[in-house]
Protein backbone atom coordinates (compact mmCIF):
# COMPACT_ATOMS: atom_id res chain seq x y z
CA UNK A 1 0.00 0.00 0.00
CA UNK A 2 1.50 3.51 -0.59
CA UNK A 3 1.90 6.47 0.85
CA UNK A 4 -1.16 8.10 -0.26
CA UNK A 5 -3.73 5.40 0.23
CA UNK A 6 -2.39 4.92 3.62
CA UNK A 7 -3.04 8.26 4.87
CA UNK A 8 -6.16 7.63 3.16
CA UNK A 9 -7.14 5.11 5.28
CA UNK A 10 -5.92 7.08 8.04
CA UNK A 11 -7.65 10.15 7.39
CA UNK A 12 -10.98 7.71 7.20
CA UNK A 13 -10.71 6.01 10.78
CA UNK A 14 -10.00 9.74 12.01
CA UNK A 15 -13.53 10.63 10.98
CA UNK A 16 -14.61 7.86 12.42
CA UNK A 17 -13.32 8.84 15.94
CA UNK A 18 -15.34 11.89 15.00
CA UNK A 19 -11.84 14.09 14.33
CA UNK A 20 -9.92 13.27 17.76
CA UNK A 21 -5.76 13.10 17.85
CA UNK A 22 -4.13 10.69 15.74
CA UNK A 23 -1.19 9.04 17.35
CA UNK A 24 1.34 6.93 15.08
CA UNK A 25 2.82 4.63 16.59
CA UNK A 26 6.00 2.56 15.02
CA UNK A 27 8.03 0.64 18.38
CA UNK A 28 6.57 -1.15 21.63
CA UNK A 29 7.70 2.06 23.79
CA UNK A 30 5.17 4.16 21.40
CA UNK A 31 2.01 1.78 21.87
CA UNK A 32 2.92 1.84 25.48
CA UNK A 33 3.04 5.21 25.81
CA UNK A 34 -0.41 5.72 23.96
CA UNK A 35 -2.22 3.56 25.58
CA UNK A 36 -1.65 5.16 29.03
CA UNK A 37 -4.50 7.80 28.81
CA UNK A 38 -5.87 8.92 25.12
CA UNK A 39 -8.69 11.03 25.29
CA UNK A 40 -12.45 10.42 23.74
CA UNK A 41 -11.65 10.34 19.88
CA UNK A 42 -8.35 9.45 19.95
CA UNK A 43 -6.94 7.20 17.13
CA UNK A 44 -3.55 5.25 17.39
CA UNK A 45 -2.75 4.06 14.45
CA UNK A 46 -0.25 1.25 14.82
CA UNK A 47 2.74 0.93 11.95
CA UNK A 48 2.86 -2.66 10.52
CA UNK A 49 6.09 -4.67 12.18
CA UNK A 50 6.22 -6.60 15.04
CA UNK A 51 5.21 -5.19 18.92
CA UNK A 52 7.16 -6.83 21.66
CA UNK A 53 3.44 -7.08 24.26
CA UNK A 54 1.11 -4.34 23.69
CA UNK A 55 0.83 -4.13 27.70
CA UNK A 56 -1.80 -3.26 30.25
CA UNK A 57 -4.29 -0.30 29.92
CA UNK A 58 -6.44 0.61 32.52
CA UNK A 59 -9.89 3.15 32.17
CA UNK A 60 -9.71 3.18 28.63
CA UNK A 61 -13.07 6.33 28.06
CA UNK A 62 -14.56 6.51 24.79
CA UNK A 63 -17.67 7.83 24.12
CA UNK A 64 -20.75 7.14 22.19
CA UNK A 65 -19.78 9.74 19.65
CA UNK A 66 -16.19 9.40 20.18
CA UNK A 67 -14.49 5.86 20.62
CA UNK A 68 -10.81 5.40 21.30
CA UNK A 69 -9.85 3.09 18.44
CA UNK A 70 -6.99 0.96 18.26
CA UNK A 71 -5.83 0.37 14.68
CA UNK A 72 -3.42 -1.62 12.15
CA UNK A 73 -2.54 2.12 9.87
CA UNK A 74 -2.25 -0.16 7.36
CA UNK A 75 -5.34 -3.39 6.70
CA UNK A 76 -3.34 -4.53 4.21
CA UNK A 77 -0.77 -5.55 6.88
CA UNK A 78 -1.83 -4.89 10.30
CA UNK A 79 0.72 -5.19 13.07
CA UNK A 80 1.60 -8.09 14.63
CA UNK A 81 1.70 -7.78 18.43
CA UNK A 82 3.47 -10.99 20.34
CA UNK A 83 3.05 -11.58 24.13
CA UNK A 84 4.68 -13.60 26.88
CA UNK A 85 2.01 -14.12 28.75
CA UNK A 86 -0.76 -11.43 27.39
CA UNK A 87 -0.31 -9.67 24.50
CA UNK A 88 -2.96 -6.95 25.36
CA UNK A 89 -5.00 -6.70 28.26
CA UNK A 90 -7.96 -3.50 29.03
CA UNK A 91 -9.47 -3.22 31.82
CA UNK A 92 -12.60 -0.93 32.71
CA UNK A 93 -12.95 0.33 28.71
CA UNK A 94 -15.89 2.00 27.85
CA UNK A 95 -15.98 2.31 23.98
CA UNK A 96 -13.09 1.09 22.20
CA UNK A 97 -12.67 -0.52 18.63
CA UNK A 98 -9.79 -2.94 18.18
CA UNK A 99 -9.26 -3.12 14.08
CA UNK A 100 -6.86 -5.04 11.85
CA UNK A 101 -4.48 -6.38 14.59
CA UNK A 102 -2.48 -9.35 15.14
CA UNK A 103 -2.09 -10.61 18.25
CA UNK A 104 0.13 -13.95 18.61
CA UNK A 105 2.20 -16.41 21.07
CA UNK A 106 1.06 -15.52 24.11
CA UNK A 107 1.56 -18.61 26.83
CA UNK A 108 -1.12 -17.14 29.10
CA UNK A 109 -4.37 -15.22 26.66
CA UNK A 110 -3.85 -13.36 23.15
CA UNK A 111 -6.15 -10.58 24.36
CA UNK A 112 -7.75 -10.12 27.23
CA UNK A 113 -10.44 -7.70 28.18
CA UNK A 114 -11.80 -7.39 31.85
CA UNK A 115 -13.27 -5.31 34.29
CA UNK A 116 -10.69 -4.99 36.46
CA UNK A 117 -13.20 -7.40 39.06
CA UNK A 118 -15.15 -4.63 39.66
CA UNK A 119 -18.07 -7.33 38.94
CA UNK A 120 -21.18 -4.53 38.91
CA UNK A 121 -19.32 -2.45 36.31
CA UNK A 122 -18.27 -4.06 33.71
CA UNK A 123 -16.37 -2.84 30.74
CA UNK A 124 -18.76 -1.86 27.76
CA UNK A 125 -19.40 -0.96 24.16
CA UNK A 126 -16.59 -2.65 22.65
CA UNK A 127 -15.97 -3.54 18.40
CA UNK A 128 -13.60 -6.09 18.01
CA UNK A 129 -12.96 -5.77 13.71
CA UNK A 130 -10.60 -7.71 11.87
CA UNK A 131 -8.68 -8.85 14.68
CA UNK A 132 -6.51 -12.00 14.20
CA UNK A 133 -5.28 -13.96 17.47
CA UNK A 134 -3.08 -17.23 16.90
CA UNK A 135 -1.05 -19.27 18.41
CA UNK A 136 -2.11 -19.12 21.88
CA UNK A 137 -0.81 -21.21 24.68
CA UNK A 138 0.05 -24.00 23.14
CA UNK A 139 -1.01 -25.92 26.76
CA UNK A 140 -3.23 -25.38 29.02
CA UNK A 141 -6.69 -23.37 29.79
CA UNK A 142 -5.03 -20.42 27.09
CA UNK A 143 -7.90 -18.27 25.83
CA UNK A 144 -7.76 -16.46 22.20
CA UNK A 145 -10.06 -13.83 23.54
CA UNK A 146 -10.72 -13.90 27.20
CA UNK A 147 -13.72 -11.29 28.19
CA UNK A 148 -14.55 -11.28 31.73
CA UNK A 149 -17.31 -8.66 32.59
CA UNK A 150 -18.09 -6.97 29.01
CA UNK A 151 -21.12 -5.42 27.87
CA UNK A 152 -22.57 -4.40 24.52
CA UNK A 153 -20.05 -6.17 22.43
CA UNK A 154 -19.34 -7.19 18.77
CA UNK A 155 -17.01 -9.23 17.34
CA UNK A 156 -17.06 -8.99 13.42
CA UNK A 157 -14.64 -10.64 10.80
CA UNK A 158 -11.94 -12.19 12.86
CA UNK A 159 -10.13 -14.93 12.97
CA UNK A 160 -9.06 -16.85 15.90
CA UNK A 161 -6.67 -20.19 15.32
CA UNK A 162 -5.03 -22.27 17.51
CA UNK A 163 -5.66 -21.92 21.18
CA UNK A 164 -4.65 -23.48 24.58
CA UNK A 165 -5.33 -27.38 24.36
CA UNK A 166 -8.12 -26.69 27.54
CA UNK A 167 -8.65 -23.20 26.67
CA UNK A 168 -11.56 -21.29 23.90
CA UNK A 169 -10.86 -19.09 21.19
CA UNK A 170 -13.33 -16.72 22.57
CA UNK A 171 -14.24 -17.04 26.05
CA UNK A 172 -16.83 -14.85 27.68
CA UNK A 173 -17.25 -15.19 31.81
CA UNK A 174 -20.61 -12.81 32.33
CA UNK A 175 -20.59 -11.55 29.25
CA UNK A 176 -23.82 -9.55 27.70
CA UNK A 177 -25.52 -8.32 24.80
CA UNK A 178 -22.71 -9.62 22.41
CA UNK A 179 -22.66 -10.61 18.69
CA UNK A 180 -19.81 -12.67 17.07
CA UNK A 181 -20.66 -12.97 13.66
CA UNK A 182 -18.70 -13.18 10.52
CA UNK A 183 -15.67 -14.66 12.26
CA UNK A 184 -13.57 -18.06 11.56
CA UNK A 185 -12.25 -20.44 13.82
CA UNK A 186 -9.81 -23.11 13.35
CA UNK A 187 -8.15 -25.60 15.63
CA UNK A 188 -7.86 -29.63 15.83
CA UNK A 189 -10.62 -31.72 17.05
CA UNK A 190 -9.09 -33.20 20.05
CA UNK A 191 -7.20 -29.83 21.85
CA UNK A 192 -8.60 -26.81 22.64
CA UNK A 193 -11.75 -27.35 24.79
CA UNK A 194 -14.25 -25.17 22.83
CA UNK A 195 -14.11 -22.22 19.82
CA UNK A 196 -16.80 -19.76 21.66
CA UNK A 197 -17.87 -20.41 25.20
CA UNK A 198 -20.73 -18.08 26.76
CA UNK A 199 -20.42 -19.38 30.86
CA UNK A 200 -20.91 -17.48 34.00
CA UNK A 201 -24.38 -15.69 34.16
CA UNK A 202 -23.77 -14.58 30.38
CA UNK A 203 -26.69 -13.74 28.84
CA UNK A 204 -28.15 -12.15 25.52
CA UNK A 205 -25.07 -13.41 23.00
CA UNK A 206 -25.75 -14.06 19.63
CA UNK A 207 -22.99 -16.64 17.25
CA UNK A 208 -24.50 -15.54 13.56
CA UNK A 209 -22.73 -16.61 10.29
CA UNK A 210 -19.35 -18.13 11.60
CA UNK A 211 -17.06 -21.10 10.59
CA UNK A 212 -15.94 -23.60 12.49
CA UNK A 213 -13.35 -26.14 10.91
CA UNK A 214 -11.82 -28.76 13.90
CA UNK A 215 -12.51 -25.61 16.53
CA UNK A 216 -12.36 -27.83 19.55
CA UNK A 217 -13.82 -30.09 21.63
CA UNK A 218 -17.32 -28.14 21.82
CA UNK A 219 -17.28 -25.78 18.77
CA UNK A 220 -19.68 -23.53 20.99
CA UNK A 221 -20.42 -23.75 24.40
CA UNK A 222 -23.22 -22.29 25.50
CA UNK A 223 -22.21 -22.73 29.28
CA UNK A 224 -19.90 -24.03 31.24
CA UNK A 225 -18.37 -24.40 34.23
CA UNK A 226 -17.45 -21.17 36.39
CA UNK A 227 -16.72 -20.17 40.12
CA UNK A 228 -19.81 -18.80 41.86
CA UNK A 229 -17.35 -15.94 42.75
CA UNK A 230 -17.21 -14.56 39.64
CA UNK A 231 -20.85 -14.63 38.43
CA UNK A 232 -22.19 -11.54 36.87
CA UNK A 233 -24.46 -11.08 38.15
CA UNK A 234 -23.63 -12.54 41.28
CA UNK A 235 -26.37 -15.21 42.34
CA UNK A 236 -27.42 -16.37 39.01
CA UNK A 237 -28.98 -19.38 38.77
CA UNK A 238 -27.78 -20.48 35.19
CA UNK A 239 -24.12 -20.19 33.74
CA UNK A 240 -25.67 -19.48 30.53
CA UNK A 241 -29.14 -17.91 28.98
CA UNK A 242 -30.42 -16.31 25.96
CA UNK A 243 -27.90 -17.68 23.82
CA UNK A 244 -28.83 -18.01 19.96
CA UNK A 245 -26.41 -20.05 17.58
CA UNK A 246 -27.58 -18.84 13.86
CA UNK A 247 -26.52 -19.58 10.44
CA UNK A 248 -22.99 -21.30 11.05
CA UNK A 249 -21.24 -24.04 9.26
CA UNK A 250 -19.34 -26.37 11.34
CA UNK A 251 -16.47 -29.03 10.39
CA UNK A 252 -15.64 -31.70 12.85
CA UNK A 253 -15.29 -31.38 16.44
CA UNK A 254 -15.76 -33.26 18.84
CA UNK A 255 -19.53 -31.90 19.33
CA UNK A 256 -20.23 -28.50 17.32
CA UNK A 257 -22.80 -27.55 19.69
CA UNK A 258 -23.25 -27.88 23.63
CA UNK A 259 -25.60 -26.72 25.91
CA UNK A 260 -24.09 -27.06 29.42
CA UNK A 261 -26.22 -25.73 31.91
CA UNK A 262 -27.67 -23.14 29.84
CA UNK A 263 -31.74 -21.87 30.14
CA UNK A 264 -32.79 -21.25 26.47
CA UNK A 265 -30.21 -21.82 23.88
CA UNK A 266 -30.93 -21.94 20.45
CA UNK A 267 -29.39 -23.42 17.55
CA UNK A 268 -30.88 -22.77 14.22
CA UNK A 269 -30.23 -22.85 10.56
CA UNK A 270 -26.77 -24.39 11.13
CA UNK A 271 -24.96 -26.41 9.16
CA UNK A 272 -23.27 -29.19 10.71
CA UNK A 273 -20.62 -31.80 8.94
CA UNK A 274 -18.88 -34.75 10.36
CA UNK A 275 -19.00 -34.59 13.69
CA UNK A 276 -16.90 -36.74 15.62
CA UNK A 277 -18.97 -38.13 18.94
CA UNK A 278 -22.26 -36.14 19.19
CA UNK A 279 -24.22 -33.73 17.75
CA UNK A 280 -24.78 -31.98 20.58
CA UNK A 281 -24.28 -32.04 23.92
CA UNK A 282 -27.31 -31.50 26.95
CA UNK A 283 -25.00 -31.48 30.43
CA UNK A 284 -24.45 -29.67 33.58
CA UNK A 285 -21.36 -29.09 34.99
CA UNK A 286 -22.46 -26.16 37.78
CA UNK A 287 -24.20 -28.79 40.18
CA UNK A 288 -25.77 -27.50 43.59
CA UNK A 289 -29.90 -26.51 44.41
CA UNK A 290 -29.31 -23.28 43.28
CA UNK A 291 -28.52 -24.15 39.95
CA UNK A 292 -31.92 -24.18 37.07
CA UNK A 293 -30.74 -27.26 35.40
CA UNK A 294 -30.03 -26.98 31.67
CA UNK A 295 -33.49 -26.72 30.16
CA UNK A 296 -35.70 -25.16 27.14
CA UNK A 297 -33.12 -25.63 24.43
CA UNK A 298 -34.26 -25.41 20.67
CA UNK A 299 -32.89 -27.38 17.97
CA UNK A 300 -34.46 -26.82 14.45
CA UNK A 301 -33.86 -26.54 10.42
CA UNK A 302 -30.18 -27.38 10.67
CA UNK A 303 -28.71 -29.74 8.62
CA UNK A 304 -26.44 -32.48 9.83
CA UNK A 305 -24.36 -34.72 8.05
CA UNK A 306 -22.07 -37.69 9.69
CA UNK A 307 -20.32 -40.74 9.50
CA UNK A 308 -20.85 -43.75 10.78
CA UNK A 309 -17.95 -43.09 13.49
CA UNK A 310 -20.54 -41.41 15.45
CA UNK A 311 -21.37 -42.02 19.09
CA UNK A 312 -24.86 -40.71 19.34
CA UNK A 313 -26.58 -38.02 18.07
CA UNK A 314 -27.20 -36.20 21.59
CA UNK A 315 -25.40 -36.97 24.88
CA UNK A 316 -27.31 -36.21 27.79
CA UNK A 317 -25.64 -35.86 31.22
CA UNK A 318 -26.97 -35.78 34.62
CA UNK A 319 -29.23 -33.31 36.20
CA UNK A 320 -30.60 -31.71 32.99
CA UNK A 321 -33.78 -31.43 32.10
CA UNK A 322 -33.68 -33.17 28.05
CA UNK A 323 -37.24 -33.40 27.99
CA UNK A 324 -37.81 -29.78 27.93
CA UNK A 325 -35.83 -29.34 24.76
CA UNK A 326 -37.54 -28.87 21.23
CA UNK A 327 -35.98 -30.55 18.20
CA UNK A 328 -38.32 -28.75 15.19
CA UNK A 329 -37.82 -29.56 10.96
CA UNK A 330 -34.18 -30.58 11.17
CA UNK A 331 -32.20 -32.63 7.91
CA UNK A 332 -30.53 -35.44 9.08
CA UNK A 333 -28.05 -37.58 7.03
CA UNK A 334 -25.81 -40.50 7.79
CA UNK A 335 -23.74 -40.64 4.45
CA UNK A 336 -22.62 -43.66 4.68
CA UNK A 337 -25.79 -45.19 5.85
CA UNK A 338 -28.48 -43.38 4.94
CA UNK A 339 -30.92 -46.06 6.33
CA UNK A 340 -29.14 -45.35 9.57
CA UNK A 341 -30.29 -41.59 9.75
CA UNK A 342 -33.08 -41.17 12.32
CA UNK A 343 -31.44 -39.73 14.89
CA UNK A 344 -32.43 -40.66 18.68
CA UNK A 345 -33.70 -37.87 20.68
CA UNK A 346 -34.47 -37.08 24.03
CA UNK A 347 -37.89 -35.05 22.59
CA UNK A 348 -40.28 -35.94 19.46
CA UNK A 349 -39.50 -34.13 16.57
CA UNK A 350 -41.64 -32.51 14.30
CA UNK A 351 -41.26 -32.10 10.90
CA UNK A 352 -37.78 -33.53 10.31
CA UNK A 353 -36.32 -34.83 7.00
CA UNK A 354 -34.24 -37.90 7.26
CA UNK A 355 -32.50 -40.39 5.29
CA UNK A 356 -32.45 -37.53 1.99
CA UNK A 357 -28.94 -36.42 0.91
CA UNK A 358 -28.95 -32.89 1.18
CA UNK A 359 -25.59 -33.21 -1.31
CA UNK A 360 -23.24 -30.86 0.56
CA UNK A 361 -19.72 -30.47 -0.50
CA UNK A 362 -16.87 -29.13 1.15
CA UNK A 363 -14.79 -26.73 -1.25
CA UNK A 364 -12.10 -25.39 0.94
CA UNK A 365 -13.84 -22.44 3.35
CA UNK A 366 -16.90 -23.18 1.56
CA UNK A 367 -19.71 -25.40 2.25
CA UNK A 368 -22.75 -25.67 0.25
CA UNK A 369 -25.64 -28.23 0.54
CA UNK A 370 -27.12 -27.96 -2.91
CA UNK A 371 -30.59 -30.06 -1.91
CA UNK A 372 -31.08 -28.15 1.36
CA UNK A 373 -32.01 -24.74 0.34
CA UNK A 374 -34.62 -23.96 3.23
CA UNK A 375 -32.09 -25.43 5.71
CA UNK A 376 -28.83 -24.97 7.19
CA UNK A 377 -26.34 -22.02 7.24
CA UNK A 378 -27.24 -20.90 3.47
CA UNK A 379 -31.21 -20.70 3.77
CA UNK A 380 -32.67 -17.73 3.06
CA UNK A 381 -34.60 -18.04 6.26
CA UNK A 382 -31.48 -17.92 7.98
CA UNK A 383 -31.29 -14.01 7.95
CA UNK A 384 -35.19 -13.56 8.69
CA UNK A 385 -34.18 -15.43 11.93
CA UNK A 386 -31.08 -13.45 12.99
CA UNK A 387 -33.23 -10.30 11.73
CA UNK A 388 -35.75 -11.45 14.17
CA UNK A 389 -33.30 -12.49 17.18
CA UNK A 390 -30.59 -10.83 17.00
CA UNK A 391 -31.69 -7.03 17.98
CA UNK A 392 -34.11 -8.05 20.89
CA UNK A 393 -31.14 -10.36 22.80
CA UNK A 394 -27.92 -8.05 21.54
CA UNK A 395 -29.78 -4.31 20.07
CA UNK A 396 -26.12 -2.20 20.18
CA UNK A 397 -24.22 -5.05 18.92
CA UNK A 398 -27.11 -5.89 16.24
CA UNK A 399 -26.80 -1.98 14.86
CA UNK A 400 -23.46 -1.54 14.73
CA UNK A 401 -22.70 -4.65 12.63
CA UNK A 402 -25.57 -3.01 10.38
CA UNK A 403 -23.51 0.13 10.23
CA UNK A 404 -20.22 -1.48 9.66
CA UNK A 405 -21.70 -3.51 6.42
CA UNK A 406 -23.33 -0.42 5.21
CA UNK A 407 -19.68 1.27 5.11
CA UNK A 408 -18.14 1.03 1.55
CA UNK A 409 -14.81 -1.54 1.53
CA UNK A 410 -16.44 -2.92 5.17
Amino acid sequence: MNALNRSLILLALAAACACGATVRVADAQALRRALRAPSPGTLIAIEPGEYPEGGHAGGLAGTAEKPIVIAGADPEHPPVIRGKYVCMQLSRAAHVVLRDLVFQGASGNGLNIDDGGTLDKPSHHIVLERVTVRDIGPRGNADGIKLSGVDDLLIRRCTIERWGSGGSGIDMVGCHRALVTECTFRHGDRKGANAVQTKGASSGVVVYRCRFRAAGQRAVNMGGSTARSVFRPPGATYEARQIAVIGNTFVGSLAPVAFVGCDGGLASFNTIVHPRMWVLRILQESAGPHFTPCRNGIFRRNVVVWRAELKSTVNIGPHTAPATFRFEDNWWYCGEAPARSRPKLPAAERGAIVGRNPDVRIDGPRVTAANARTHGAHAPEAAAEFARIGPSLAPWACQQARRLSQQPGK
